[in-house]
């Protein structure tokens, strides 16, 4: 059988059926299509499998070319950790003078903190006890007390947080950045999502790419898992040399960009290309990446034996290899969720994170990482300050003002922007939007967040959309 006759068809019967029914219409809609933009292909060709985290060069000379985030998913309690209200001692068990309060849940009065709060550093700012050894750092940390978010519900709050949207299909945070950034190591993905013991709330569409080429799509880790093999699924393979590894990938490589070329880059198809190369890549490299056990023993001990300890160790060790963004969960579903037995659960999630945290900061800083890092801490909304019914022991979703904090990545630090009202229920003064946090987060990084675009569908989409304004009174 000659060559000619080993060769694909140009289209599959069903396809020949549809270009045969509609096709005719189809040549006068191409071109208005084209004209509008609609007709581009999903993955442009500066995103092809081998450029796609190739690194690039921000709008503008960014302060910070990493970003960790510190995701204390389920909404912490910004009364108990970053925002002192001394007035919820007065009122404990009383209904609060405020008309305006809107609970999701039903609601009692007033509930004091069960944590002292104490100044700290030359700043003096005051903080939690549950986080006293993070407060350490307090003079390297940007505290913002006037956050906002749109509901004050868990799925749409964290598609906002890390998407720009509460309801629609977007690329999220970490995906943008690599899209704009590229990565600094070819053999490790770009974006990294770590979360212990499964999936969040609304699973991967956390760290999704949407309509952004696959390769920007966050890798996810469970760890959970300290054994290597487990930690990273197939990291090893014993039963084929990495020379024959490599011939078979570029078989099925090839017949897969026959397959992609066929169909106009299908964003799908060019992410499998993507994923088996990186996967060929990670075997030299991720192994020894995430193995804490090269670590001094000095070291070890700062960051501590447990779980939050070791994620932040690791997140170390992909920084000084250049992975670019880094998302660090508390755990699967929403930890910080505390309708009842605040005190407990409060307590007990913070002090997990507290020594870690604490260490985390040293250890950036000790080794001039801390400068060119940004590290953001916060969940996807806050609490109320009122007890929630029938417990009395909790506290309710509460997206009207909330509290977060940015550390390193040029960020002016011993610094409170923002207020909320004197019972700590809503943003009352420089409030700060989730969209508005993105944008300032993306200047840090050397982006104007209205020009980092991608044409999709017809439109310019961007991580702000339309919304959003860069908060300088943050920017060292």
């Amino acid at each position: 059988m000659s060559s000619e006759q080993n060769q694909d068809p140009p289209f599959t019967r069903r396809e020949m059926l549809c270009r045969s029914g509609i096709g005719f219409g189809m040549l006068g809609l191409a071109g208005v299509l084209a004209a509008d933009g609609a007709m581009a292909p999903t993955a442009s060709a500066a995103s092809t499998a081998d450029g796609a985290l190739a690194p690039k060069s921000p709008h503008f000379t960014g302060k910070a070319r990493q970003i960790v985030h510190l995701f204390m998913n389920g909404g912490p309690s910004q009364v108990d950790t970053f925002d002192p209200k001394p007035l919820l001692d007065k009122y404990h068990g009383q209904p609060l003078p405020n008309p305006n309060l809107r609970t999701e849940r039903k609601t009692a009065g007033a509930m004091r903190s069960p944590f002292k709060f104490a100044r700290y550093g030359q700043s003096g700012i005051e903080v939690s006890e549950v986080f006293a050894k993070t407060a350490e750092h307090i003079d390297d940390m940007c505290i913002i007390r006037s956050m906002a978010a749109d509901v004050p519900n868990h799925e749409p709050s964290l598609m906002l947080m890390n998407c720009g949207d509460g309801r629609l299909p977007r690329p999220s945070f970490g995906s943008w950045v690599t899209y704009g950034l590229g990565s600094e190591n070819q053999n490790l993905p770009g974006f990294i999502a770590m979360c212990p013991g499964g999936y969040p709330i609304v699973a991967t569409q956390n760290w999704r790419a949407a309509f952004l080429p696959g390769a920007y799509q966050g890798t996810y880790i469970d760890t959970k898992q300290t054994e290597i093999e487990k930690l990273i699924e197939n990291i090893r393979n014993d039963a084929t040399s990495p020379a024959d590894q490599r011939k078979q990938l570029d078989f099925v490589r090839r017949l897969n960009q026959r397959h992609l070329e066929a169909r106009q880059n299908d964003a799908q198809l060019e992410s499998r290309i993507q994923s088996f190369e990186l996967a060929y890549r990670m075997q030299g490299e991720a192994a020894e990446a995430f193995d804490i056990n090269r670590e001094p023993q000095v070291i070890r001990d700062l960051y501590g034996s447990g779980l939050q300890g070791r994620q932040l160790l690791i997140t170390r060790r992909l920084l000084e290899r250049g992975v670019r963004f880094v998302q660090v969960w508390s755990g699967a579903g929403q930890p910080w969720d505390n309708h009842d037995n605040l005190e407990k659960q409060h307590r007990q999630l913070a002090t997990d994170w507290d020594q870690p945290i604490a260490a985390f900061l040293t250890d950036l800083k000790a080794r001039g990482l801390l400068e060119s890092t940004l590290v953001m801490w916060g969940g996807e909304f806050g609490r109320t300050p009122v007890a929630e019914l029938p417990q009395l022991s909790g506290r309710d979703h509460n997206h009207y003002g909330f509290s977060m904090w940015l550390a390193g990545g040029g960020v002016r630090g011993g610094y409170v922007h923002g207020a909320t009202d004197e019972f700590g229920f809503a943003a009352a003064e420089n409030k700060v939007h989730v969209h508005d946090l993105h944008a300032t987060v993306l200047h840090l990084l050397g982006f104007d967040h209205t020009k980092l675009t991608y044409r999709y569908a017809g439109r310019d989409f961007r991580l702000t959309d339309v919304h959003g304004r860069v908060v300088n009174e943050v920017l060292a």
